[in-house]
């Protein structure tokens, strides 16, 4: 198929938008970014630094060889400090009906009352595994890069659990969308 020049939109912008007045802002960026649909976490740790837990859906495979997750950190967070502090943690996902977790993890719930909210497994390192999560990864933080407000986690997957359902959960739009089974 031969494609035209005219097909496209003209490089920097996004079809149906005007053309910004200066350099990009951070609210069309996050506006942008909100159109990303992105799977649902509650990222956990324990350790020397104290046991925390956030709401993350920035987190992705880099490589399955070795089995390595990225998981981004914003350093203002107040959970910060314990993951500076902690080498290990647990990407656990989240089911279709684990929404209310999702908003105690991302809020400003006490971190007694977040994991008072669940069932969970000490991990080999001993972070915090969600016992019903749709997966959980269980990593050793091998490294950490600094990127503009927030940290980049590379963490070594060290054993991954598959949890008793495989609905998922996924943020799109500013909102949380349920992804169930295809009926047959």
């Amino acid at each position: 198929m031969r494609m035209t020049t005219s097909s496209f939109a003209p490089a920097g912008r996004l079809e149906g938008t005007t053309p910004p007045d200066g350099p990009l802002t951070r609210e069309a960026f996050r506006d942008a970014m909100a159109r990303l649909g992105a799977a649902v976490h509650v990222v956990t740790t324990d350790g020397p630094g104290g046991r925390a837990g956030f709401t993350a859906s920035a987190v992705c495979s880099v490589s399955d060889t070795p089995p390595t997750l990225l998981v981004c950190l914003n350093r203002a967070a107040s959970v910060y400090p314990v993951f500076e502090a902690n080498d290990t943690l647990v990407v656990n996902t989240l089911g279709a009906d684990q929404q209310p977790l999702s908003g105690l993890f991302g809020g400003r719930t006490p971190m007694d009352e977040r994991f008072a909210a669940a069932h969970w497994h000490a991990g080999p390192g001993g972070a915090p595994r969600l016992a019903d999560a749709a997966v959980a990864f269980e990593c050793r933080i091998a490294s950490r890069v600094a990127a503009g407000s927030h940290d980049v986690l590379f963490c070594d997957v060290l054993a991954v659990h598959l949890g008793p359902t495989a609905h998922g959960l996924v943020y799109f739009d500013r909102r949380y969308h349920p992804l169930l089974p295809a009926p047959h």
